[in-house]
């Protein structure tokens, strides 16, 4: 096992990485910009360098400052949580040319899979359903037109090299789709660098069901079950629940057990997540995350597994500490994401807290970096937080949840806490009768009102 980890990556996953790595015996290192030098990680880690000032591009995606705060430390593993460099293959291959050991997969699947042309072909051939769509990348309007006939509307483009809703543009009139087209390579290009776009077939009503996979990189698999998150705001994830309302056991045993099948064949190394849209029972994959996502507390608390310790693990070449035979989902877990938001216009607010008191009781789990007097940096991320709670049930952990959120308090900043206690009011959330719309149409509608 490793004796000593640089934690590349900063706010509440950072401080998650280092709770593991401390349970685990592991000494940490944290690099952080000039505005996090009074972070909560770089508090308790045992050792910390500072790579550069405020800006993300000098700092945390500093790839020289990064491996050099490794060497000059003695850190034998990196570990890149989410965001910044973790889905960067060049920056797994530099880690490892350099001999530290990468706390993820194998460069080239994080390569293949950041493609998401390349991406589908390669999960199709290996048995996962796709969407319908384009034969690969679009290479013109006129095969955007000609793409568009073929499937008939809606239809959506999006970038290959995308995420977060960047360069994704949905097309319901035919007039549209040239300029969609344009603007969806605009996108791409000012985002990601690359203007490679597709086209897929718009489904109208699915949920967003996602599969957490393990690989040990030596062609053994497992799932660990499934997260709806369904709950987005402009293709950002809002509220995950684990296990979905909507899917049985027997669909559960289908799209987790050919999930699992694919990372065998993969030989995948780590975490990863197989993201689908799911309608009228069936499945369609859209992605794959080749990284620890922002939601496993989800998987965690239904599982009992502690992902985090088990990325590192495989990392050091222990092999998976878990088997497909002891896996058992017990219960009913909600995440719900905390942002530096007005709940309304959802404008950043950074600032001061002057006031933090964190939730508690049985199955409550907060995951943060603030404390009283920290200042929110306006740089990066909104996100400082995710309350996730565990119930028997989905009923009980709808009302924990309720329960959780009443006791929170942040003050000096708005937060979207407000938001969250709407959404657990609303009758479709608490049936479970909702699709990767419903938000926005929601949010929508109380506007015009």
């Amino acid at each position: 096992m490793f004796k000593k980890l640089l934690i590349a990556n900063r706010g509440e996953i950072a401080l998650r990485i280092h709770r593991a790595c401390k349970e685990m015996g592991i000494e940490t290192v944290a690099v952080h910009s000039t505005a996090d030098e009074n972070s909560m990680v770089v508090r308790l880690a045992d050792e910390s360098v500072c790579i550069g000032p405020p800006s993300a591009k000098d700092s945390y995606l500093n790839i020289p400052a990064i491996l050099t705060a490794a060497a000059i430390t003695g850190a034998e593993a990196i570990h890149p949580g989410y965001g910044f460099l973790s889905e960067n293959a060049e920056f797994a291959r530099m880690v490892e040319e350099h001999g530290f050991a990468f706390i993820g997969p194998k460069p080239e699947h994080i390569e293949s899979m950041g493609d998401k042309v390349v991406a589908k072909e390669t999960v199709a051939a290996l048995g996962l359903p796709v969407v319908p769509g384009s034969e690969g990348a679009l290479q013109s309007v006129e095969d955007a037109i000609k793409t568009a006939e073929e499937f008939g509307l809606p239809v959506i483009i999006k970038a290959a090299s995308g995420g977060g809703g960047k360069g994704m543009k949905v097309v319901h009139d035919m007039k549209d789709v040239a300029e969609q087209y344009s603007t969806a390579r605009s996108e791409a290009k000012a985002n990601f660098g690359d203007d490679t776009v597709y086209m897929e077939k718009f489904l109208q009503k699915p949920r967003h069901i996602e599969i957490q996979v393990f690989g040990d990189g030596e062609g053994n698999g497992i799932h660990l079950g499934e997260r709806d998150c369904s709950i987005q705001r402009r293709h950002q994830k809002v509220v995950e629940e684990g296990p979905s309302p909507v899917l049985t056991e027997e669909l559960r045993d289908y799209i987790g057990g050919i999930s699992a099948d694919v990372v065998q064949k993969m030989g995948y190394r780590g975490a990863g997540t197989f993201e689908f849209l799911y309608e009228d029972g069936k499945f369609y994959f859209m992605e794959m995350n080749t990284r620890i996502q922002v939601e496993h507390p989800v998987t965690e608390m239904i599982t009992g597994i502690d992902l985090v310790s088990e990325q590192i693990r495989v990392a050091a070449g222990l092999g998976l500490s878990i088997n497909k035979e002891k896996i058992r989902l017990r219960g009913h877990a909600i995440e719900v994401r905390v942002n530096a938001e007005n709940p309304k216009t959802f404008a950043p607010s950074p600032g001061k807290i002057t006031e933090y008191h964190a939730p508690g009781g049985m199955g409550v789990r907060m995951d943060s970096a603030i404390y009283k007097g920290y200042s929110i940096p306006p740089y990066y991320d909104s996100m400082v937080g995710k309350l996730i709670v565990h119930g028997r049930n989905r009923e009980e952990c709808l009302r924990r949840l309720k329960r959780a959120i009443d006791e929170t308090v942040i003050e000096g900043i708005q937060t979207t806490l407000p938001l969250h206690q709407w959404i657990l009011s609303e009758p479709e959330f608490i049936s479970g009768d909702y699709t990767i719309h419903w938000l926005e149409k929601k949010l929508a509608e109380m506007e015009n009102n």
